[in-house]
């Protein structure tokens, strides 16, 4: 009977209606939720009944149902925080972690680190990002990022580089005593140091120009700091001479002698690059570091790769998603990277809830790579992305549900009294 077809029509109109009226309150009810896609349900009529059969038109619908209930996927809004730990993407893209339940997948970037150190979710899932090698530079291998709490071993100085211009000008008529030193050379400057176990020493660096175009150079500390010197008395460390050409650039550096015997149990005869540019000898262009100018002589620069021992005593994130370390002793290093995750159809993603997602079959397999490379979304450190969910918008999808679930259930009062009638006709 026709009646009763229109009564499970109605049904069928209710049913979807409710479920959408479910995902308007899903939406409204993660207004406030980091990195939420708000989503939308979509409908499709069902076809039960044709007239004519294979030939088209008279076809009578049974009703509607939920075909799909998709994310919608625009940008959030990125709101800046005081937390050096979030972080914010704009643009493609997913934070990848590993947990519980493998491998998944949030646009929620209010990260922390946990009592081990690694940085994880409000649900303890381990962030993955790019790892550094033994020299903290990235390399292309992921894994948990972890904030190392140990104490950082000291470097010993293995070079030194220094850029400086010794006075064409002056005269060599000075011969260098070490009782005498500064008023025995041409120039003096200090640079700093570090031993094997991390102690700094200042050595003080004489120059004296032995004839035109030719400089002799000394390196010397206090005895103290020597293994079998006297304190209180310089003593000589490291020796060398310069050659420059007659446009005043580095022609030639040589080290003549070396006595890095550093006390207080550290290596010894320690072995420092003392490097005061790319000489011509040395297949350069005598352009970078040392020069002999008609100036006066003076250090424009100097650098050197040696460090104590030292704690970490700050981090943060850069905009790249690089995490960096600032220790105790100045050190400045990259400890990991954040990676992204992007897929070729994201909407087909299958939530776990925890604002986490899995790989579906239809969403793709996840392109991980760093962000901002290869249509990968930016990242914003101090920052975090607010959920897509507008609640003016929202509530205007609530009334329009209300109504429509209003219309149907009418559908099914009216067929109720149409099937009273029919009850009706025995009497």
């Amino acid at each position: 009977m026709g009646i009763l077809s229109s009564l499970y029509t109605g049904v069928s109109g209710l049913t979807a209606h409710g479920e959408a009226l479910g995902v308007t309150s899903d939406n409204i009810a993660n207004a406030a939720t980091t990195g939420f896609k708000a989503s939308r349900a979509e409908f499709q009529d069902i076809i039960a009944k044709n007239l004519k059969g294979i030939l088209g038109g008279n076809q009578i619908g049974r009703g509607v149902k939920i075909g799909a209930v998709n994310p919608i996927l625009n940008q959030g809004n990125v709101d800046t925080t005081e937390k050096v730990t979030d972080l914010a993407i704009s643009g493609d893209g997913y934070f990848t972690l590993r947990g519980s339940d493998g491998q998944t997948f949030t646009r929620d970037g209010s990260f922390h680190f946990d009592r081990e150190g690694y940085l994880v979710t409000n649900d303890n899932q381990r962030i993955q990002g790019f790892q550094t090698d033994e020299n903290n530079r990235l390399i292309n291998k992921t894994g948990d990022i972890k904030f190392p709490r140990a104490l950082v071993p000291a470097q010993a100085t293995k070079e030194i580089k220094m850029d400086l211009n010794l006075d064409s000008r002056v005269e060599n008529t000075k011969k260098f005593d070490m009782k005498d030193p500064y008023y025995t050379s041409n120039y003096s400057t200090g640079i700093e140091l570090y031993d094997s176990q991390g102690n700094k020493h200042l050595m003080t660096m004489f120059f004296n120009k032995k004839e035109d175009r030719t400089w002799e150079w000394k390196g010397v500390v206090d005895g103290k700091e020597v293994k079998g010197a006297e304190a209180g008395q310089l003593t000589q460390i490291a020796t060398g001479t310069l050659t420059f050409d007659e446009n005043g650039r580095l022609f030639k550096q040589e080290l003549t002698s070396s006595d890095l015997n550093f006390a207080g149990g550290a290596f010894q005869d320690q072995k420092i690059k003392f490097n005061f540019g790319d000489a011509i000898s040395d297949g350069g262009k005598g352009i970078e570091g040392s020069k002999q100018y008609g100036r006066d002589s003076d250090m424009i620069a100097w650098s050197q790769d040696g460090s104590a021992a030292g704690t970490i005593t700050n981090m943060s994130f850069n905009d790249e998603g690089v995490l960096s370390a600032m220790y105790s002793n100045g050190e400045v290093k990259d400890l990991a990277q954040v990676v992204l995750a992007k897929f070729e159809n994201a909407e087909a993603m299958f939530k776990v809830g925890n604002n986490r997602f899995k790989e579906s079959r239809d969403s793709g397999q996840p392109a991980i790579g760093a962000p901002n490379r290869a249509g990968r979304g930016k990242l914003f450190a101090k920052s975090l992305e607010r959920s897509t969910v507008d609640i003016a918008s929202e509530f205007v999808q609530l009334i329009q549900g209300q109504r429509n679930f209003q219309a149907n259930a009418k559908v099914i009062t009216t067929t109720d009294q149409l099937l009273e009638e029919v009850i009706q006709l025995k009497r």
